[in-house]
């Protein structure tokens, strides 16, 4: 049975995509962003080859379309800023219904829209077929430093914990009788993030304590990940495809 599993951006499964060793689909990933970000605007053709390989992807590692759609609401704010842009931006002008646009701008919030689109997807879609630990692991065998590993790894593993802290604080604000509501109760959240950094302070400090009486050295076992199976070659076929499809755009004249 597939379903979500450990952190709300993953999903359980056990497809070829998800059996791949994490530090594959990061390299991956990294390399297919890339590619979409060299692709030149105006190959708008280009853009869509890529989200196709991007849902051929997708489905092979059978992660449902609306588990990922919900989350792609982190792109709002860029969707907004890339609507404002011919807008706000200078230089030639044309008609577009009532309003006078930028062609730049137009170009411009295209760019944005695509590329952003793009990359956030390619985002999801790795942290949809790859637990959070798994990532933390993937990095540090791509020589990630080792303080930003043990940042993250600590970020993952006390994140539920204050998320919890904060669901208290809020049960017990509304058990009082206060509700969040205008500009009001902007003083009371204020207060709630103070308490709220005071507390997970005084609770880092509890746990770094009982760390070094356990003889913590500044480094964490972050145990062993699993093996593709030899299908390593699979990682490579969507950055290699996002490569193709970049450099035939700016062979093709698109970027000139």
């Amino acid at each position: 049975m597939s379903g979500p599993h450990g952190h709300s951006l993953h999903f359980h499964g056990h497809s070829p995509i998800h059996r791949l060793p994490p530090e594959v689909k990061i390299a991956a990933a990294l390399t297919f962003v890339a590619a979409v970000v060299a692709t030149p605007r105006e190959a708008v053709w280009a853009f869509g080859l890529h989200l196709l390989a991007l849902v051929v992807v997708i489905a092979v590692a059978q992660v449902p379309a609306g588990f990922l759609a919900r989350r792609m609401v982190i792109e709002v704010p860029f969707v907004v800023l890339a609507v404002t842009m011919p807008f706000i931006s200078t230089g030639p002008t044309r008609p577009l219904g009532p309003f006078e646009v930028s062609v730049a701008g137009l170009w411009a919030g295209w760019a944005l829209f695509a590329k952003g689109s793009l990359g956030a997807l390619t985002a999801l879609a790795l942290a949809a077929t790859t637990e959070a630990p798994d990532v933390v692991r993937g990095l540090a065998r791509l020589r990630l430093p080792a303080q930003i590993v043990l940042i993250m790894s600590f970020m993952i593993r006390y994140l539920d914990v204050v998320s919890t802290e904060l669901r208290r604080m809020r049960i017990a604000r509304e058990s009082r009788g206060h509700a969040v509501r205008g500009i009001r109760a902007w003083p009371v959240l204020a207060s709630t993030a103070g308490a709220l950094f005071v507390r997970s302070y005084e609770r880092g400090e509890r746990v770094h304590l009982a760390m070094l009486s356990r003889g913590f050295q500044g480094r964490v076992d972050l145990g062993e990940g699993g093996s593709a199976g030899g299908r390593d070659w699979l990682a490579a076929a969507l950055p290699l495809t996002g490569a193709a499809i970049a450099a035939t755009a700016w062979l093709s004249g698109a970027g000139r």
